[in-house]
């Protein structure tokens, strides 16, 4: 006697598939032209496997904020050996370039992982942006140490400026989740784009580890470079949205 396959009954569900890379990097959130082209996707792929797994997004949150801290721990710990040439330099920006990347990586999955999955929570989000403020605060310590280690008369303004202007991107993009965002420039062109790289945060990260792979010297003029350039877009943020205040 033949016992009837669970497939031939009517009643039964079919289960739902499983989200693909392509679901995940179609709720993506940007952040850029090289976000969107590596990082976003990256993100995707590791949603894709941690959906497998049935990983929740703050383990996402926790595990970039895990590994942006070790990779950040390790340079700033080698930035004088490396200075004094006791260490070679490339290893530890090859360490950065990559560790950084598959962090924020990470950073881009939680978020799709949570829209995709229906996930999503005030805590959650919370937790998100938290997280990258202290990530973020780690990878500032690590380039001001490289900075003051390979050129010791770095003014300490200039790095304290640094820091603090450095959150300006982060700020801005959390403002612009609510239901006052705003852009300064609307335009999607692709030379438009280009120049906003320079506020594009895997853009950015992917420069500074090549600067720390290849010249860790030239990392007091990347310090500077991103100082006057957050520092502007700050300026100009606060005139764009004095002047709609004013507009009522």
């Amino acid at each position: 006697m033949t016992t009837p396959s669970h497939s031939a009954d009517p009643t039964r569900t079919p289960p739902a598939a499983a989200p693909t890379a392509a679901d995940y990097y179609a709720v993506n959130r940007g952040g850029g032209l090289f976000s969107e082209a590596v990082s976003q996707r990256l993100g995707a792929r590791i949603s894709v496997a941690a959906h497998k797994r049935r990983l929740a997004p703050t383990v996402l949150t926790a595990a970039n904020l895990g590994l942006s801290c070790l990779v950040s721990f390790v340079v700033v710990a080698a930035a004088h050996r490396v200075a004094t040439g006791a260490v070679w330099a490339w290893p530890i920006g090859l360490l950065a370039l990559v560790g950084w990347q598959a962090a924020y990586a990470l950073d881009c999955a939680d978020g799709q992982l949570a829209r995709v999955t229906g996930q999503t929570s005030a805590a959650g989000a919370r937790v998100d942006v938290l997280c990258d403020v202290a990530a973020q605060i780690s990878l500032v310590a690590a380039l001001s140490a490289t900075a003051a280690a390979q050129v010791p008369a770095t003014p300490a303004w200039l790095l304290a400026a640094f820091a603090g202007t450095w959150m300006v991107n982060l700020v801005t993009s959390v403002m612009q989740s609510g239901p006052q965002a705003a852009s300064m420039v609307t335009s999607t062109s692709l030379p438009v784009r280009v120049i906003k790289l320079v506020r594009d945060y895997g853009a950015v990260i992917a420069l500074a580890g090549v600067v720390l792979t290849v010249a860790p010297q030239w990392t007091v003029w990347l310090v500077a470079a991103f100082t006057l350039i957050n520092g502007a877009f700050l300026a100009a943020s606060i005139a764009f949205s004095g002047r709609a205040a004013l507009r009522g």
